[in-house]
């Protein structure tokens, strides 16, 4: 506020005493880079706006660069004049353009500039001397101003801007995935993020039920503010109370200072509870009221606080069966079920699991700084046809531990786990017989991709005749004709 008045006041004498036609006051903002009029004379809103410059940019952007005073005789013929801000006339072409450094030690945090029309020599150096002195000294106020103001400014904006790309990262048409089942889930999203109500996401362990938290989070009308996650498995009892609502000074052994809880910190965004269904029968009744009441009191405080949140349950449990088993509070059901959003299996997402695969490779192989291209069609075979216990987790996992494996550009069978390996064959050792035959049949495979289906050209790849191949072919029930 200082600085502003200041600058007002300098802007004015400018005006009435120094009678010049254009006065800017431009700062550095060191954390962009860039230079911008932070306040001005002679300029609409629209035209200040505009003056933004690199370092280097224009008369402006050479002085802070340089930390030199530039004088400009005639701005109609300095080809280095940007006239970004639009506002020049032809008649002021013939003006003179003074821009003098902001310096404070060896920084340049701004520069003073000003447009006017000069009858003589000694009227320029006048005003040279004068702004030159100003310029000196304004440069604390102004670097406290920017300390304290352009980095909560940056901040701000990097604020804003992190939160657009968690908006882009977890809307649900970034969730990998196009079968029928995973869009009618989108379809479910779409519709309970317009609205303020409750959402339960339900599915089993590792369908990936916080990232549909934060995509339902991150298309809402919470989306500005926080969101804040808490797994209700991941603590003792004890304190999971303290943890969700907070505790006030000396509510019990240890409590030195007043603390917020996890409500309290999600006030005007949303709060994700993971894993709801391990919670105790009293911590259930707590969160009730907040669902009810949208109020609750600290941890050995008595003042009721109130937020503004939207509560984002998820669970792997069947929570009506807890319900009649007496295990989960019948009316927190109820609350909480208004709109359950069920994540499919991954066994039950059909293609979905090629798209993953795809997606899990490019990522792997770009953190392991490898180059795969793709996943050989028998090693792909097994991934599809796997059950998945540990639905999409567990392929991340396998992808990572087949990208790490592989010497080549290529996953091959091999590289898979065992659990995803053929079924072996009877035999002394079925383990080593399996693993041999499924190496065989990838070979053969890629050698057929290779050859377009030639017989005769895929046993010279294989180092085989045309007969040991074509009795291969039989045993695995390879079709040649199809890689034509």
């Amino acid at each position: 506020a200082n600085l502003q008045t200041t600058v007002s006041v300098l802007l004015k004498i400018m005006k009435e005493y120094m009678d010049v036609s254009c006065g800017m006051f431009t700062l550095h903002h060191h954390k962009t880079g860039t230079i911008y009029i932070h306040q001005s004379i002679g300029l609409s809103e629209k035209e200040r706006k505009r003056g933004v410059y690199n370092l280097g940019e224009g008369i402006t952007g050479k002085v802070v660069e340089t930390k030199q005073a530039i004088i400009v005789p005639k701005i109609g013929e300095e080809p280095m004049f940007l006239g970004r801000t639009h506002s020049r006339t032809d008649d002021r072409l013939e003006y003179s353009f003074v821009c003098i450094p902001i310096l404070r030690g060896k920084k340049a945090l701004g520069a003073i500039s000003v447009e006017k029309h000069y009858t003589s020599q000694i009227a320029l150096d006048n005003d040279v001397d004068l702004l030159t002195f100003v310029a000196s000294i304004m440069a604390q106020s102004v670097e406290l101003y920017l300390l304290e103001n352009e980095e909560k400014t940056y901040w701000e904006s990097e604020n804003r801007r992190l939160q657009e790309a968690l908006k882009e990262k977890f809307r649900p048409s970034n969730i990998i995935g196009n079968s029928s089942r995973m869009r009618e889930v989108y379809a479910m999203i779409e519709k309970v993020a317009k609205t303020r109500t409750t959402a339960l996401i339900l599915g089993e362990s590792g369908v990936g039920k916080e990232r549909f938290a934060n995509a339902i989070h991150y298309n809402s009308a919470y989306s500005d503010g926080p969101f804040v996650k808490f797994n209700c498995a991941a603590l003792p009892e004890s304190i999971i109370e303290s943890e969700l609502f907070g505790h006030e000074k000396g509510a019990f052994t240890g409590a030195g200072v007043l603390r917020k809880g996890r409500f309290e910190e999600a006030d005007g965004g949303s709060i994700f509870l993971d894993e709801i269904g391990e919670l105790s029968l009293s911590m259930q009744a707590k969160l009730l009221r907040v669902l009810q009441e949208k109020t609750f009191e600290r941890v050995g405080g008595n003042k009721p606080i109130r937020v503004n949140i939207r509560i984002i349950a998820a669970t792997n449990r069947d929570l009506s069966k807890m319900v009649a088993e007496g295990t989960f509070r019948e009316d927190l059901f109820y609350r909480l079920n208004v709109f359950p959003v069920v994540i499919p299996p991954l066994r039950e997402r059909g293609s979905d699991i090629i798209s993953l695969c795809d997606h899990f490779v490019l990522k792997c192989a770009k953190e392991n700084n490898k180059n795969i291209t793709r996943i050989s069609t028998p090693a792909l075979q097994m991934l599809v046809n796997y059950d998945w216990p540990g639905n999409v987790r567990e392929l991340e996992n396998v992808i990572e531990r087949a990208v790490i494996l592989t010497e080549d550009e290529v996953i091959h069978a091999h590289h898979l786990p065992p659990s995803l390996q053929n079924e072996p064959t009877a035999g002394i050792h079925p383990q080593l017989e399996s693993k041999i035959e499924t190496l065989e049949y990838e070979y053969i495979v890629d050698a057929l991709k290779k050859t377009r289906g030639h017989i005769t050209n895929a046993a010279k790849e294989l180092g085989m005749t045309r007969r040991m191949l074509g009795l291969r072919l039989e045993k695995y029930r390879i079709n040649y004709h199809a890689f034509h």
